[in-house]
């Protein structure tokens, strides 16, 4: 259980380790997925011992999420238990239901954006039968499909993700005792010059991976991401950072071989508004040796953010 703990603090790397590492690409590359992996087993051995039937997964904005969840889902099969991962991002009231911003405007991260009372009740049917149907909700038309989805996780383990899975208002309180534990997945490395000063946060990595992915895969450009992104920040600190210390476990989604790769995406990217700050994200993963895309693995998490090998991320 070494590679999980309830609190695990952030480690602050020199930069000049980093560059080092690099030099043997391959196996600097290999060590980090390991390590990932590792995680991810010591994480499903905890809710197995625990005998959790519910995994209630959250984290920030380009943690990683959605990959880690599927990923437990896998190694919990090859244990010869049923899984699935259920989102909670189906579960949205849809275009016309959103609470309201002060301004007016629809409000998507509000947990009240969710249909609170279906939501109960899927976690209810979870806990008891192990078995539920989950609405499908379509992003193209902003509302529910009138589908369903069963999530059957009988005698297993059910992943339930999304941005409100620590909320109290899930009501996952009411469950009986032991049937979920709160997992977290967030990024604890961050990087220093020679003289100890930390050059590059989490934050500063998750932000070059979301504007990585919204302009491979969501045809949005940097200064879209960018003038979003406080916001986005914001919304973390009210939503997921505020209930973060009822986490059972904290799931590391580092690679530190990742802050070599920022740099050959994010110097590709263009803004006006926000070209400043495009431009002093960019310098901070300058310090790094640049390592080209096609050094990650095809199932590595990463892909989520750079595409599959041999596309947009090879």
């Amino acid at each position: 259980m070494t590679y999980v703990l309830k609190t695990p603090p952030k480690r602050l790397v020199g930069c000049e380790l980093i560059a080092l590492a690099a030099r043997s690409e391959q196996d600097f590359v290999a060590v980090c997925e390991q390590r990932y992996h590792d995680r991810l087993d010591a994480a499903v051995e905890v809710a197995l011992a625990r005998k959790a039937q519910i995994i209630m997964l959250t984290g920030p904005s380009a943690a990683g999420k959605t990959t880690t969840a599927h990923k437990l889902a896998e190694r919990i099969a090859a244990r010869g238990l049923r899984s699935a991962v259920m989102s909670l991002d189906d579960f949205f009231v849809g275009e016309g239901r959103y609470p309201k911003q002060p301004d007016g405007s629809d409000d998507y991260e509000c947990v009240e954006s969710l249909d609170l009372p279906l939501l109960r009740a899927c976690l209810r049917s979870l806990a008891e039968t192990g078995v539920c149907e989950a609405p499908v909700f379509s992003f193209l038309t902003q509302r529910p499909t009138g589908q369903t989805r069963t999530i059957d996780a009988r005698g297993g383990i059910a992943i339930v993700e999304g941005l409100h899975a620590f909320n109290p208002a899930l009501a996952v309180d009411e469950l009986p005792a032991g049937t979920a534990l709160h997992l977290y997945a967030g990024l604890r490395e961050e990087y220093a010059a020679a003289d100890g000063s930390r050059v590059l946060a989490t934050r500063d990595i998750r932000l070059a991976r979301r504007l990585t992915r919204d302009m491979l895969f969501r045809g949005h450009d940097a200064d879209f991401t960018l003038r979003l992104w406080p916001h986005v920040c914001a919304s973390e600190d009210k939503y997921i950072k505020a209930f973060k210390n009822r986490a059972d476990l904290v799931l590391d989604t580092s690679f530190s071989y990742e802050v070599c790769l920022w740099e050959n995406y994010t110097q590709k990217m263009h803004a006006a508004a926000h070209a400043a700050r495009l431009r002093e994200l960019c310098g901070r993963f300058a310090a790094f040796p640049p390592l080209p895309g096609a050094v990650v693995p095809a199932d590595s998490l990463l892909r989520e953010f750079i595409g599959a090998a041999n596309g947009n991320g090879s």
